[in-house]
Parts: C-alpha cells; sequence; structure tokens
C-alpha cells in the first residue's frame, strides 16, 4: 500500500517555501558572474528585469499547473502525465543531479563567505569545500527529524535571510564608496556583442531566479491547493523580483558597475561581494559581521532542497520507475526514509566532483533549461487533458499562451547562449540526458520482474 504524506502546508509556510527555494545564495556571489558577463550597466539591469520577466511568467505557468495537478513530487508526475513516463524519467533524472548539484554550489558560495575569516594557512579550495559538506551534512539530521522541524526551520531561516537582504539594500541609504577599483568592466559595443553579452549574463540571472518550478513538487501536502499554490506562488515571485532589484541597486549605488567585480585593489573579488558592500558603508567589522551571517543564509537553501527533491524520488518510486523503498515515509515524522538519504548522498558526491561555482553554473543551467522549458510546454497538453475543471475554483492565468511561450523561447536563448560559451558542459549535459534512457528501460524491467513475483511466488 502506497504510504501517503499528510496535508500540512498552508499559505505563508508555501510562501516561504517559494522564497527559500529561489534566494540561495545567488543574489549575494551571481551579480559579480552578470556583470562580468554583461560588460556594462545597461545589459546588467536589463539581464535582472528580463529575468525577472521570465521568472514571474514560469510561476504563474507553474501556479496553474500546480492547481490543475495538485501531487507529491509534481515536477515528475506531470512529465509522466503529459509526455511519457520514460522522458519523466529522463527529465527528472537531469534535474535531479542539476538541483544536486546547486545545493552543492550555494554551500560552496556560502562556506567561501567564511575564508576571509579564517587564518591565512586555512584558506584553501579543501577547507572551504569541507565546510560547504558540513552545511549538507548537518541539515541532512534536520531533515532526518521530521517534516514539520524542517518547514519551521526553514520559516526562521529565510525570515533571517530576507533581513540580510534587506540589509544590503540599506546601501542605497549611504553614499556611494570612495574606494572605486581603478581596473574597469569592458564590453562589446557591437550589437551582435551586445545580444551575446546579454546571453552570457541571462546564464547566472537564471541560475539566482531558478528554483520556484519546485514548489509543484509539495502539490500533495497543501491544505488547499488550488486556492493556495497560485497564491504562494505569485506572492513569493513578488518578494523575490523586489528585493534582488533593489539589491543589484544597492550594490551599484554603494560600490560603482567595476566595484561588483574588483576591489579597491583592483582584482577580481566574486567570493565577498555582499560583504565588502557593507563594509563600504558600516566599516571593516560589517565585513566579518556580513561573512558569518551569509554562511548561516545558506543553510535555508540547503534545507530546501533537501525538503524538495526527495520528493521526486517519492513521486518516481510511486510511478514504478524507481526502487519502491523510495517511497517509504516514517508515519510519525513524515520523513521519506530512505528518498532523502539518497538524494543527500548525489549532493555531497556532486560536491567533490565540482569544486568551484564556476564549474558547477553552465553544468546546472542547461540541465534546467532543458527540464524547465519541457515542465512549462506541459501546460499546453494539460490544459487539453483537464478542461473539465475549466469551470472550478482552479487558477487559470491570464497570459495564456503568449507568457508559456516567451518563456519557452527564454530557456532555449539561455541554452544557446551555453552552448557558444561553453559547449563541453552542454554536451556532458545532453549526454547525460540521453544516458537516462536506457537507465529507465532497466527500471521498467526491474519492476515488471518483481511485480510478477509477487504475483506468481514459488
Amino acid at each position: 500500500m502506497t504510504q501517503k504524506l499528510k496535508n500540512l502546508l498552508g499559505t505563508f509556510d508555501l510562501t516561504m517555501i517559494v522564497v527559500s527555494l529561489v534566494i540561495g545564495m545567488g543574489i549575494f556571489r551571481s551579480s559579480f558572474n552578470v556583470a562580468k558577463d554583461a560588460g556594462s550597466p545597461v545589459i546588467f539591469f536589463i539581464a535582472w528585469i528580463l529575468g525577472g520577466i521570465i521568472a514571474l511568467f514560469g510561476a504563474l505557468t507553474f501556479a496553474e499547473i500546480g492547481s490543475r495537478y495538485p501531487v507529491t513530487g509534481g515536477f515528475y508526475k506531470i512529465y509522466s502525465y503529459c509526455y511519457h513516463p520514460a522522458l519523466a524519467f529522463m527529465i527528472n533524472g537531469i534535474i535531479l543531479i542539476s538541483n544536486a548539484a546547486s545545493v552543492s554550489a550555494v554551500a560552496l558560495i556560502g562556506a567561501g563567505y567564511l575564508r576571509g575569516l579564517l587564518p591565512v594557512t586555512y584558506q584553501t579550495e579543501t577547507v572551504v569545500q569541507l565546510v560547504a559538506l558540513a552545511a549538507v551534512i548537518v541539515f541532512f539530521f534536520v531533515n532526518y527529524l521530521g517534516f514539520k522541524m524542517s518547514v519551521k526551520t526553514q520559516n526562521v531561516l529565510m525570515v533571517i535571510k530576507i533581513l540580510i537582504v534587506l540589509f544590503i539594500c540599506a546601501g542605497l541609504f549611504y553614499p556611494a564608496s570612495q574606494a572605486m577599483p581603478v581596473q574597469q568592466v569592458t564590453g562589446n559595443t557591437t550589437f551582435w556583442g551586445q545580444v551575446q553579452a546579454l546571453g552570457a549574463a541571462l546564464i547566472a540571472v537564471s541560475f539566482t531566479y531558478g528554483g520556484y518550478q519546485q514548489t509543484i513538487n509539495f502539490g500533495g501536502e497543501v491544505q488547499h491547493p488550488q486556492r493556495i499554490i497560485p497564491k504562494a506562488i505569485f506572492w513569493g515571485i513578488a518578494i523575490i523580483v523586489s528585493l534582488y532589484l533593489l539589491t543589484n541597486w544597492a550594490y551599484f549605488h554603494t560600490l560603482g558597475f567595476n566595484g561588483i567585480v574588483y576591489n579597491a585593489a583592483g582584482i577580481e573579488s566574486k567570493s565577498d561581494l555582499a560583504a565588502r558592500h557593507v563594509q563600504s558603508y558600516v566599516g571593516n567589522y560589517g565585513y566579518s559581521i556580513m561573512s558569518l551571517l551569509l554562511f548561516f543564509a545558506v543553510l535555508a537553501y540547503v534545507n530546501i532542497g533537501l525538503m524538495s527533491n526527495p520528493r521526486v524520488l517519492y513521486a518516481m518510486a510511486d510511478e514504478g520507475v524507481m526502487p519502491p523503498f523510495l517511497k517509504k515515509v516514517n508515519e510519525k515524522s513524515q520523513v521519506l526514509v530512505y528518498a532523502l538519504p539518497v538524494f543527500a548522498a548525489v549532493a555531497v558526491i556532486t560536491l567533490f566532483f565540482a569544486r568551484t561555482f564556476e564549474e558547477i553554473l553552465d553544468y546546472v543551467i542547461f540541465l534546467d533549461s532543458i527540464g524547465l522549458a519541457t515542465a512549462v510546454g506541459s501546460i499546453f497538453i494539460l490544459r487539453r487533458k483537464t478542461a473539465h475543471l475549466d469551470n472550478t475554483n482552479i487558477y487559470k492565468m491570464k497570459g495564456y499562451p503568449w507568457m508559456p511561450v516567451i518563456y519557452i523561447l527564454a530557456y532555449a536563448f539561455v541554452s544557446l547562449s551555453i552552448i557558444l560559451r561553453n559547449p563541453k558542459s552542454a554536451l556532458i549535459g545532453f549526454a547525460m540526458f540521453l544516458g537516462f534512457y536506457p537507465l529507465y528501460l532497466l527500471s521498467r524491467k526491474l519492476n515488471q520482474t518483481r511485480n510478477g513475483n509477487k504475483r506468481n511466488p514459488e
């Protein structure tokens, strides 16, 4: 008998989950990558505004998807229901690896903030990697204490993280820093060069805005999904876009465009952007305090990643394409007993194979582009399959079909930008996607054998 997860989430809980899924550590670091790739303040801000619009279109599309088909592990079951179980397995396979890589990337960013507070002999990549590993392990155990504990912890961590972002935005009320770097960020001034710069900038922007789509994995655990899912997604994404634009304007106001990339000595300074920003108007103590706070802020994203992704494994096991032990639920704590440690193990393995944020970024976003474009495309199929719900109280977006079409085209543009910039990452990602097909066939065969043995015991 399939073990069911209980409906425990209200509007505030789910809104905080939306914000948690998106605001990792990207906004405290990705602005460096966006500014460097953009080459000019105009392209920099266009990328952030365009990314916010695309995220809103995607969020509203996923709100309707979640409202029409509210199930636990929805990000898997949508593909299975709208396309084919094989594509569902392949897409979710690469998305799980991509999400595990995102957890690792964010943990590395957070650990990097501690580097400047450590003695010089400990400021090494290995120490940063070990600190990131410790963060993943600690919150694996937090999640193992129970789903309610995870949700309460997440709410507290997210309130703290939003307060940190607001503290960064306070830089808008202080004079600009006088310690401007002599090094200048340069960009291509031709039309095609600026288009390429925008595409490259959108890669890091997409990473920073990504994550809201995982909200539908909690569809089976929301109290009134048709009403709460769209409301929580809308308010969550509105909070995120507002905070991101304010944060980047604060960086620009305080440090200047060149200061987002370079420190006062003219050296690229990517891992301490937010701390340098606060230091410019609070002083050296501000640098140390912000570095420590940002390390703790990373825990919210690690926690939500360990909450959300095991539910996809649960859904895949429920569909019979993963071993049935992955859907085992502790009835008392609502913990996914085996799916949680399996996903945590993948995150740890990814952490050791890719040591830096840059190594992970292109790889993650290319995989996400495939998954997100096809997920949003499912709305065209889902509307036909669930037409009987149209006159009920489900959420229906007003911008159909233009919102999903623009979203799909935007992610096709991002994918093309990755292919042009880093064809190796794109090739590896596509090869992994195809590699999940034989794994699907093997899993299906093993499941059929297992079911046959149950029907014909000897």
